[in-house]
């Protein structure tokens, strides 16, 4: 029995997509500059239907590749072109909501905000907030260690995720940790969470609830430029305040969520900086004087602070749309990702301004000011001959000045295989096959997402994945097994 009949014994004929055209929409993650088709796409509904694909594909050495909403930004869910994409959107049921033990059991498919939606009569939400959080799945959320605008003060996925149940790459379903919040014995609930789909397919997550603040307190602070708006952010932090949120955006990603949402921003503004503040009213209250106090002494021409939540969601809707948004005003471009330490944002800042102008590149920068988290949209139009190339070198280069500065490649978008190449520059020989040991023990046969996160096939033997519009069923070797 080939591969491809054994999936149709074991799913429905509408969960087993063949169709090329059809094919097509799984072609690639929000990181469109990376282009494969699936040879096949199959939607189980259950997690025993996931173990029974797997164990199929593993049996007969197939690679597969999950996938959740697709809004990842690193190619991290990009279709391997002989192998099987496993979509986990139709496994979205919260099964669980568990306010006595903070908890929530939920299957990967389910998206993120509908968690907190869930809680919210309860007293409490989920903390983690991309800001994709309206469309993103959990199971991604999963596989990337997703953060957002509020990990500054509440911490990534992996800070939230207490157990989760995962199909292994050769098709058994196991439990990693639980409700508790520690489990004894090896940590293999922090290695799955941010490996990017090489260690295996979660189906069900358990989530740490959080407790709804007694006061949310919001403020807009507008700025000549970023050096002020970086210099007040450094200032917060140092005066002892660790806000829920410390945002950023330059003049260009201002200009673009203008175009695209109306947010209203200050006219004139260089730099905007979105601070907020949470939890007692009386701890808030103090928090916000000093805030105020502190963007002002650094620069600050206006602030505003919302009202109400409605004025509140008016703030953030400018910052939530920026990726997004920049399709107005250009018709291509990519989305980086990198850290530095906060004080060297300022630096780090002049010098990408500096980069992209040598190479003719515009770049929009909106970021985690509060924890370094850089997010610069390298801007253009790939219909241009070399502008596309351009683009990359300096994406590449901002990197590079992430790490100069002692910073990473990624904060939470991850690896994928748009940065895979930049592993090394980060990590020696020796590093990078260190963290493969631990893969290879996950996965020998490297099937499970391969071409992913590492820049070259090491130690299992992975075969890396085709890239930009391969043919699903090129390699006879594979093809023979479908």
């Amino acid at each position: 029995m080939t591969l491809l009949s054994r999936l149709r014994s074991e799913l429905a004929p509408d969960q087993v997509i063949t169709d090329r055209q059809r094919l097509r929409t799984y072609e690639c993650d929000g990181l469109a500059h990376y282009k494969v088709i699936p040879a096949v796409v199959v939607l189980p509904r259950t997690a025993a239907q996931v173990a029974a694909v797997v164990r199929a594909c593993a049996e007969e050495r197939v690679p597969f590749v999950a996938r959740g909403s697709g809004t990842g930004l690193s190619g991290g869910a990009l279709p391997h072109a002989d192998g099987v994409l496993i979509v986990t959107s139709q496994l979205r049921s919260i099964l669980e909501v568990r306010p006595e033990d903070e908890r929530a059991v939920v299957q990967p498919g389910v998206i993120n905000l509908h968690v907190s939606d869930a809680a919210r009569e309860f007293g409490y939400y989920y903390a983690p907030d991309p800001s994709s959080q309206q469309i993103c799945s959990i199971g991604g959320n999963v596989a990337e260690n997703s953060g957002g605008a509020h990990c500054l003060k509440y911490g990534f996925t992996t800070n939230h995720v207490t157990g989760l149940q995962v199909v292994t790459p050769d098709g058994d379903l196991v439990r990693l940790g639980g409700a508790a919040p520690d489990t004894p014995g090896y940590d293999l609930l922090g290695a799955f969470v941010g490996s990017e789909g090489t260690l295996g397919v979660a189906t069900e997550v358990t989530v740490r609830l959080t407790r709804l603040p007694q006061t949310v307190r919001t403020l807009l602070a507008a700025f000549a430029g970023t050096d002020q708006a970086g210099a007040a952010t450094s200032a917060i932090i140092a005066a002892g305040v660790v806000p829920a949120a410390i945002e950023m955006m330059d003049a260009l990603a201002i200009e673009a969520a203008e175009a695209a949402v109306h947010c209203g921003y200050p006219a004139g503004a260089g730099a905007v900086l979105i601070v907020e503040l949470d939890g007692p009213s009386a701890e808030v209250d103090a928090q916000f004087a000093e805030v105020s106090r502190l963007c002002a002494a650094n620069g600050a021409f206006e602030t505003r602070v919302a009202a109400d939540d409605t004025e509140r969601q008016l703030i953030w809707r400018g910052r939530k749309s920026a990726f997004a948004a920049v399709g107005r005003i250009s018709p291509d471009y990519i989305v980086q990702d990198g850290v530095i330490p906060r004080t060297a944002l300022p630096t780090v800042l002049r010098r990408i301004n500096e980069v992209a102008d040598e190479h003719g590149v515009r770049v929009a920068n909106v970021f985690h000011a509060g924890d370094g988290n850089l997010h610069p949209l390298v801007l253009f139009d790939d219909g241009v001959p070399g502008a596309a190339g351009r683009a990359e070198t300096v994406s590449g280069a901002i990197l590079d000045l992430c790490i100069e500065h002692g910073g990473s490649i990624t904060g939470e978008h991850g690896v994928g295989v748009d940065k895979a190449r930049y592993m090394p520059r980060m990590f020696t020989d020796d590093d990078l096959d260190t963290m493969q040991l631990v893969r290879c023990a996950f996965d020998p046969d490297g099937i499970a997402n391969p071409g992913k996160v590492f820049p070259t096939p090491r130690l299992c033997g992975e075969r890396p994945g085709h890239h930009r519009g391969a043919h699903p069923l090129r390699e006879s070797g594979v093809a023979e097994v479908f």
